[in-house]
């Protein structure tokens, strides 16, 4: 269960009941998040966390795996099947993302549907500026007009997570958020020959339903599903429903 970013093993903590009746689950904390300091060792791009799962998977020596990847996991997840194929899988389950966060004149499913390599400058200037706030900014200004309401209200849920973020080291994550806007995924999605399940959420700080729709016709066979009333972590906000969809998904007999 790969998280998203600037999060940490934690997102999948209310799930954990549910899942290991049956399954073992597998969280980790990606290199440069959760307040784990990076040190001398290799940057969290893309491309080293999806080398960082392979090395998960070899030294626990699993095979046939479920893996799910909320946001900066789905990206993870792109990315390791670029770089090493599928045979290690055998269900997905992708979190509210997009395959390119970045939009031009030809893809519009990025972040907002408008989110440019102008924007993207202007938010590396903002995050090195202030980090916490750049990072709130980029979640409460977007299409879901709740969050924007309750960042203004100065609601203690954005209280929380301010804080949060100001106690975490800005430098690995900045990092690590250039690679992600760099990253473009759109050819990996069609060569997913595994079962696949997709949720986003309906009213997403990010992506719009016309994402959601895109991404689940580029992977052959996959399965959608749109949580209604819901933003970028449909997950969170909708948790047994989240729960039970995805052990029926992994066991579709039971």
């Amino acid at each position: 269960m790969l998280h998203g970013w600037t999060s940490s093993y934690r997102e999948w903590f209310p799930f954990l009941e549910a899942l290991t009746a049956k399954h073992q689950v597998y969280r980790w904390d990606a290199r440069g998040h959760g307040g784990h300091p990076l040190g001398n060792h290799t940057a969290a791009t893309a491309e080293r966390m999806a080398r960082d799962l392979e090395n998960l998977l070899d030294h626990y020596a699993l095979n046939q795996v479920t893996a799910v990847g909320h946001s900066m996991g789905a990206l993870t997840l792109w990315q390791y099947i670029r770089d090493f194929g599928t045979k290690r899988l055998s269900r997905l389950c992708f979190i509210d993302q997009s395959p390119k966060l970045l939009t031009d004149k030809n893809w519009e499913h990025g972040i907002y549907g408008g989110f440019d390599d102008g924007k993207a400058r202007e938010m590396m200037v903002w995050l090195k500026d202030d980090f916490a706030e750049a990072v709130l900014k980029l979640t409460a200004f977007g299409l879901n007009q709740r969050a924007r309401e309750k960042y203004l209200a100065g609601a203690s849920g954005w209280e929380r997570a301010r804080a949060a973020l100001r106690a975490q080291d800005p430098g690995p994550l900045i990092d690590c958020w250039a690679s992600l806007t760099a990253a473009d995924y759109r050819d990996v999605l069609s060569r997913i020959d595994v079962p696949s399940m997709l949720v986003y959420g309906q009213e997403s700080n990010f992506y719009r339903v016309e994402t959601a729709r895109h991404v689940a016709q580029q992977i052959p066979n996959a399965v959608l599903h749109i949580y209604e009333g819901t933003d970028h972590s449909p997950h969170q906000w909708q948790r047994e429903r989240f729960a039970r969809d995805l052990m029926a998904f992994i066991d579709p007999q039971s």
